[in-house]
């Protein structure tokens, strides 16, 4: 399968320091939790501020901690939340939903209808936030997740919307950093959004994973 172009967004967006004019897949690495939310949390108020849907995927246990920070930064979470322009999604409604593990091409396909939704529900784009730390637990195809992510550079460049998925460089081995950043078009490091020059286009990061599984 050929890699899509980018689909041009509806109007520019701010995200980390850079302005956006096409769908964008960002992997962002930071060191604490602390520097995630203060590079993002912007993003989630501009958002708000333009009619934008906000999707947040966390680890349910960080949820209400997630929301407090939110807060912290002026956001009203839950005006935005009854308005269903701003939801924050657990892992097992995700990633991990069905409590079987991880099944990537469900989760294709539910990063899909999420896009999705956005329009039926009226909102010129979705801006999705993932915490990927699900891929740190013990459970059935987390493995896959650099499969997976490849993956997603066949689906989102059909989509004007912007996705970041957030890595904690600090729990992830720097094999799994590397390969993760070969997977992402966009890449926020040091809280500064830059095109990726370590980016490997889908086809051919798939037809090195295959060959990595016979040799192994």
């Amino acid at each position: 399968m050929m890699q899509n172009p980018p689909a041009p967004l509806s109007r520019a967006v701010r995200l980390a320091g850079s302005e956006l004019t096409c769908s964008c897949h960002a992997c962002a690495f930071f060191g604490s939790n602390d520097e995630e939310q203060a590079v993002l949390a912007p993003f989630v108020r501009d958002g708000l501020a333009a009619n934008d849907r906000v999707v947040q995927i966390v680890n349910n246990e960080h949820r209400d901690d997630r929301l407090r920070q939110l807060k912290g930064q002026g956001i009203d979470v839950v005006r935005a939340t009854s308005s269903g322009q701003f939801e924050m999604r657990p892992w097992e409604e995700a990633y991990l939903k069905g409590g079987k593990g991880f099944d990537q091409d469900a989760m294709l396909q539910l990063i899909q209808e999420v896009l999705k939704e956005c329009r039926k529900s009226g909102f010129e784009m979705t801006r999705l936030w993932a915490n990927m730390e699900w891929a740190l637990e013990d459970v059935p195809g987390v493995e896959e997740i650099v499969e997976y992510e490849t993956r997603l550079n066949h689906v989102l460049p059909q989509y004007d919307d912007v996705v970041v998925c957030t890595y904690d460089l600090n729990k992830f081995s720097a094999s799994t950093i590397m390969d993760i950043l070969r997977t992402h078009p966009q890449v926020i490091v040091g809280g500064v959004l830059q095109h990726n020059p370590f980016f490997v286009p889908p086809d051919q990061f798939l037809a090195e994973l295959r060959q990595r599984k016979i040799s192994a």
